[in-house]
């Protein structure tokens, strides 16, 4: 399968996705709850059926695996990832800086990602081997020369458990902290990509939530790992890097094992 047929097919489910999700948006509607009290809106069902309708229709053998749905199986060695509303929260709360995720991830390694805003009419591409475009047109991280000039991103304190939290806030000390920005989810990935941030940081996260964005933050010049600078593949345990210049990967990977304890003598 072409990398070209993967994408027209990437942009049409982003497509369908964008239009389930439209007429659900600041609506007024109540969510459901689901067990561990994410909000599910109806937006989310209904954007995940029309894309798993897609990819029934053209992709038969290829494995299915969504946030909504769960894992549909196939034998294709080839999965996609679809997370329809990724930033339920913000969703919710009718911020537009959520997004629909999509990605092929193939033997465990992501090789394309959609970042879809519906809302703004904004979309991030990215696959191997090529310049991550939004709307088309290519986009860059930007440089960072050191630590103390990176201005930081992450989804919410709430997100960390204690342990996690402080190794955070060693990396934050070292930051540009007055910059440093709370809320986005995977909108902060799309603004890296873009050349608006320098690092994203976060833990807890599951396949759907972060395959999508490797492809669009590598192709814009960034780098992905997890927190001891390791590439993400399915089995990764979800601490989750994003840097707009890998030149501060080490830099950030020792702030985080350090924690704020640490000295330095």
């Amino acid at each position: 399968m072409k990398l070209d047929d993967d994408i027209a097919l990437a942009l049409r489910l982003a497509d369908a996705a964008g239009a389930a999700i439209r007429p659900y948006f600041r609506s007024g509607l109540t969510s459901e709850r689901k067990a561990d009290a994410s909000p599910v809106t109806l937006a989310d069902q209904a954007a995940e059926e029309a894309m798993r309708a897609i990819l029934r229709a053209e992709r038969p053998n290829d494995t299915i695996i969504g946030e909504e749905f769960g894992a549909t199986a196939g034998t294709s060695g080839r999965s996609w990832v679809l997370d329809p509303i990724d930033g339920t929260a913000g969703f919710l709360a009718g911020r537009a800086m959520f997004g629909t995720l999509i990605a092929l991830v193939v033997e465990g390694w992501p090789v394309l990602g959609v970042i879809d805003q519906p809302i703004a009419g904004e979309r991030w591409v990215g696959a191997s081997g090529r310049a991550t475009t939004l709307n088309g047109a290519p986009v860059k991280t930007r440089r960072c020369r050191e630590l103390a000039d990176a201005t930081l991103a992450t989804t919410g304190p709430h997100y960390f458990d204690d342990h996690q939290g402080q190794h955070f806030m060693g990396l934050a000390a070292k930051t540009d902290h007055r910059r440093m920005v709370m809320g986005g989810d995977c909108y902060n990935y799309a603004m890296l990509a873009s050349g608006h941030l320098d690092i994203v940081c976060e833990a807890g996260l599951k396949l759907h939530d972060w395959a999508a964005l490797v492809p669009v933050v590598e192709g814009a010049g960034g780098l992905m790992c997890d927190w001891n600078g390791d590439p993400l593949h399915a089995g990764s345990d979800g601490h989750v890097i994003a840097l707009g210049d890998p030149a501060r990967q080490d830099d950030v990977v020792e702030a985080l094992a350090c924690g704020p304890d640490h000295h330095h003598h």
